[in-house]
C-alpha cells in the first residue's frame, strides 16, 4: 500500500480543529495551511476523511508538485502525470484552478491549460479524448499555482463534504454544516453529548446545529448518507476497502442509535423555518432525538424534566445586523437572550456565534472564551459562556433599564464614554424639559467628534441620525462606534431598544431630505406649547417636526392672535398649528408636496381646526407668490437650502434666490406685519444691501432653545419688516 500526500481544505478558522480531527483519523505529518491542512496516509485515510470528517470541504490527493512560472510550465507539469492510471481516455473530467502567473490572469485560463494537458496526453496515447462534465465527472482535478509553485491533485470528495444530503431546504442565512460542527466542537459538545447532556438552540432556523449535534452524539458518520464521491469512477478506487469502511460506519451508527442520546431541542419564532427544520431532521432520520417547535426567545425555559446535576449546552447563531437599522432591535434580542439564560439555565454552558460580538455584551454574562471564525467572507466569533454566578453581571431592574453608574461600567470603554456624555446632557436639560413640558427635544448632537450622531427624544422614543462619516474614516470603526451608541442609549436613557429608530443622514441636496425610507405610516403624537403634533419616526429621514424651530413656532403662536398668517414652504404645517392655536384669524399654508399638506391637515384637525379659515395650497411657492394678491400680517418662510423638484418651474438656491423670495413675500405683508425668514444653510449670508429698504434683524441666537444652544449653525433666523 503506497502512502499519499493530501491537502484537506476547510473554511478559514477551522484549521486547528481539522488538524486534530485528521490526527484522530490516522493522518501523519499533519501541517496547517490557510483554509486547509496537509497530511500523509494511505488511501484508507482519504476514504476515512471523506466518510468521517465533520469539518472538511474537500480531500485532495496530491499527484505532483513542481516549480512553474508560466502557463507552459503549468501545462508540462500536469502532462508529466500518467493520467492513464487515473481515468479512462474517453471518460469525463472537470478542472478547478486557483492562482495566477504573469501569463495566467484568471482561473478559467489556468483551468483550460490543465485540461488541455490531460486531454492532449490521453489523445496522444490512445487516439481518444475525454470530455468535460462540470456537474458529475468521472474525475475532478484540482490545480493551483502560487508563488511559482504548482500542484495538481485528484479531488476524492467530488462535491464539497459539507453537503451531507439532509439539508435540501434552508432559512434566510443558514450555517454550512461543517461550520456548525466546528461551533459545536468549540462549545464542548463532543464531550457533553457523550455524557448525556441536553442541547437547545433557541434560534434554530433550518436546524443545522441540531442535526450536526445529533450526528456527533450518536456517532453517525456525516458522509454515510452520501453515495456519490469523487473517487467512485477513479481507476485506482478500492471498492472493497470503501465498502468495508461504510460497513464499519453503519455498525457504529446502529450502535449509536441503540444507545441513544439526550433529547435535542430547537425553537424559532418563524413557523415557516420550523417546517423546513422538521423536513431536514426527517431526511437525516433523527426525528426520535431532535424536536423543534415555534417559540420566541422571551419564552425560553429549561425543560422541566432536565436534571440540574448534568449541565447542558445552549448554542445558537442569532442575527447580527447586516443593516444599521437592525442594530437597535438586536440589542434587545441579545439582552433578552441573556436574561433567559440567567433566569433559566444556571449551571449550563452557552455558545453564541455572531458576526457582531459587541452585541454579546448586552447579555450581562462575562464570556469565558472567544474563537474567531469566518461565515463565508464575514468575520465572526464564537463567544462561550459559563452560566454561573461568578460570570453574571449585576442584574438591572426588570421594570426599567438601569441607568446607574454601575450599569454604565458594564459597557465597553467607548460606549461608556458616550453614555456618560448623554447622562450629563440629560441632567443638564432635565429641569428645562420638565418646566416647559417638552415632549420632543435634542439630547445629543455630535458633542464628541468620534460619535457623530444626533439623538432626539420623542416622548418614550429615541430618533438617532448618524451623520455619514467622511471617506477618511474606516468603515468598520464607524460601524463599531455606531453600535456603541446603540448599546449605550438604552442603558443611560431607560428607553427600550425596540423604541430606538436609527437612520443615516448625508449631505442633502434638492428634495433628498424628504425622500421616503419606509412604508410603516406609524404616527406618534407629541405636544409642544399646547399643540398636538404628529411625527413619523420611521418612514422619512426627517420626522415631520424640525425641533430647532421650537422657539420660532412658540413666537408665532404668541404674535398671531387676530392676525392673517401665511406659512410658505410649510412642510407639515407645524408652524400653522401654533399660529392657529395662538388665535390667528386665518391661516394659509403653501407647499408643493401633497403628502406633507395632507400631514398638515391632520395636524390641524388633531387640534380642532377645520378648513373654513385655514387653507392648504399645493403649489410652487415662487409661482404662488407672483400670483397672490392677498395680504398677511404674519408670514413664516423656511425654504430648503436647495431644491430641483420637477414640480418647480425653476431650481431653488436659497443663497441666490433669497432676495427675490423676501421681496415677493414682503409685497404681501401688511404695513405693520412681520416676516420670519429662516433657513438651515450653514454658509448663508443675508444680502442686506439688496434689501436696504427693509428692516432686517438677525434673531438667530434668540431662536435657539437650550437643546440647540451648542450648535448655533443649525439654522439662521431673521425678523423682517417694512421700513417706515
Amino acid at each position: 500500500m503506497s502512502e499519499h500526500k493530501y491537502l484537506v481544505t476547510c473554511p478559514k478558522g477551522l484549521e486547528l480543529l481539522l488538524e486534530n480531527e485528521l490526527l484522530e483519523l490516522g493522518g501523519t505529518s499533519v501541517k496547517q495551511t490557510v483554509a486547509g491542512v496537509f497530511c500523509h496516509g494511505e488511501i484508507e485515510l482519504g476514504y476515512r476523511i471523506c466518510l468521517w470528517s465533520r469539518l472538511a470541504n474537500r480531500v485532495l490527493l496530491i499527484l505532483n508538485e513542481w516549480d512553474a512560472s508560466s502557463a507552459d510550465e503549468l501545462y508540462q507539469g500536469v502532462k508529466s502525470v500518467n493520467w492513464m492510471e487515473h481515468m479512462a481516455a474517453d471518460g469525463t473530467l472537470a478542472v478547478d484552478f486557483n492562482g495566477r502567473a504573469e501569463d495566467i490572469r484568471h482561473s478559467h485560463f489556468g483551468a483550460l491549460k490543465v485540461k488541455d494537458a490531460i486531454v492532449d496526453q490521453l489523445r496522444d496515447l490512445t487516439g481518444k479524448r475525454p470530455s468535460v462534465d462540470a456537474q458529475a465527472p468521472d474525475l475532478r482535478v484540482s490545480a493551483s499555482l502560487f508563488k511559482h509553485r504548482a500542484t495538481v491533485s485528484i479531488d476524492l470528495s467530488g462535491d464539497s463534504l459539507h453537503r451531507r444530503g439532509y439539508r435540501q431546504e434552508s432559512g434566510a442565512a443558514p450555517l454550512k454544516e461543517n461550520l456548525a460542527a466546528a461551533i459545536l466542537m468549540r462549545s464542548g459538545w463532543s464531550e457533553l453529548g457523550q455524557k448525556g447532556s441536553r442541547l437547545i438552540d433557541p434560534m434554530c432556523g433550518s436546524g443545522t446545529l441540531l442535526v450536526e449535534a445529533a450526528l456527533m452524539a450518536l456517532d453517525i458518520a456525516p458522509g454515510l448518507a452520501r453515495w456519490r464521491y469523487g473517487f467512485n469512477n477513479w481507476k485506482q478506487h478500492q471498492a472493497a476497502l470503501w465498502q468495508q469502511l461504510r460497513k464499519e460506519a453503519t455498525e457504529r451508527k446502529e450502535a449509536g442509535l441503540l444507545r441513544g442520546c439526550a433529547e435535542i431541542r430547537g425553537y424559532d419564532e418563524d413557523p415557516r423555518v420550523i417546517n423546513v427544520a422538521e423536513a431536514n431532521i426527517a431526511r437525516a432520520g433523527l426525528e426520535k432525538w431532535v424536536r423543534v417547535s415555534v417559540r420566541e426567545v422571551g419564552q425560553l425555559v429549561k425543560p422541566s424534566h432536565v436534571s440540574d446535576d448534568l449541565p447542558g449546552l445552549l448554542v445558537c447563531n442569532p442575527p447580527y445586523g447586516e443593516r444599521l437599522s437592525d442594530v437597535p432591535v438586536l440589542v434587545h434580542l441579545y439582552r433578552s437572550l441573556g436574561d433567559r439564560l440567567i433566569d433559566q439555565f444556571k449551571g449550563w454552558y452557552a455558545g453564541v456565534f455572531t458576526g457582531n460580538p459587541d452585541l454579546c455584551k448586552q447579555m450581562r454574562l462575562r464570556s469565558t472564551k472567544q474563537y474567531k471564525f469566518f461565515n463565508g467572507a464575514i468575520p465572526c466569533e464564537l463567544v462561550l459562556f459559563d452560566i454561573s454566578e461568578p460570570y453574571i453581571f449585576t442584574s438591572p431592574s426588570k421594570a426599567k433599564v438601569e441607568t446607574s453608574a454601575a450599569a454604565v461600567e458594564d459597557l465597553s470603554e467607548g460606549a461608556a464614554m458616550f453614555a456618560n456624555r448623554v447622562r450629563k446632557n440629560l441632567k443638564a436639560m432635565s429641569k428645562w424639559v420638565e418646566r416647559n413640558k417638552i415632549d420632543a427635544y435634542r439630547l445629543y448632537d455630535a458633542d464628541m467628534p468620534e460619535y457623530a450622531v444626533a439623538v432626539d427624544v420623542y416622548r418614550d422614543w429615541l430618533h438617532v441620525q448618524e451623520y455619514a462619516p467622511p471617506k477618511s474614516v474606516d468603515a468598520k470603526k464607524a460601524q463599531r462606534r455606531l453600535e456603541e451608541v446603540i448599546t449605550a442609549l438604552p442603558v443611560v436613557t431607560g428607553v427600550a431598544p425596540e423604541r430606538i429608530v436609527l437612520k443615516q443622514r448625508q449631505r442633502q441636496s434638492g428634495t433628498n431630505q424628504y425622500q421616503r425610507l419606509g412604508q410603516q405610516g406609524e404616527l406618534l403624537e407629541v405636544i409642544e406649547s399646547g399643540c398636538k403634533l404628529l411625527v413619523n419616526l420611521h418612514d422619512y429621514l426627517d420626522t415631520g417636526l424640525f425641533l430647532d424651530h421650537r422657539p420660532t413656532r412658540t413666537q408665532l403662536q404668541s404674535i398671531s392672535k387676530g392676525k392673517r398668517f401665511l406659512n410658505l414652504f410649510c412642510y407639515t404645517a407645524t408652524a400653522t398649528v401654533h399660529a392657529a392655536k395662538g388665535g390667528a384669524r386665518s391661516t394659509t399654508s403653501v407647499d408643493m408636496s401633497k403628502t406633507y399638506l395632507e400631514w398638515g391637515r391632520k395636524n390641524m384637525a388633531l387640534n380642532g381646526f377645520g378648513e373654513r379659515f385655514h387653507h392648504f395650497i399645493q403649489d410652487d411657492c415662487f409661482n404662488w407668490l407672483k400670483q397672490c394678491k392677498d395680504q398677511f400680517d404674519v408670514i413664516f418662510m423656511d425654504p430648503p437650502s436647495f431644491s430641483n423638484s420637477k414640480r418647480m418651474l425653476d431650481v431653488l438656491d436659497v443663497q441666490r434666490d433669497h432676495v427675490r423670495l423676501i421681496r415677493e413675500a414682503v409685497r404681501l405683508l401688511s404695513d405693520d406685519g412681520v416676516l420670519l425668514f429662516s433657513n438651515n444653510l450653514r454658509t448663508f449670508k443675508m444680502d442686506y444691501e439688496s434689501l436696504a429698504n427693509l428692516q432686517i434683524k438677525d434673531v438667530t441666537k434668540a431662536s435657539l432653545d437650550p437643546d440647540f444652544a451648542r450648535n448655533e449653525k443649525i439654522h439662521q433666523c431673521f425678523e423682517i419688516r417694512k421700513a417706515h
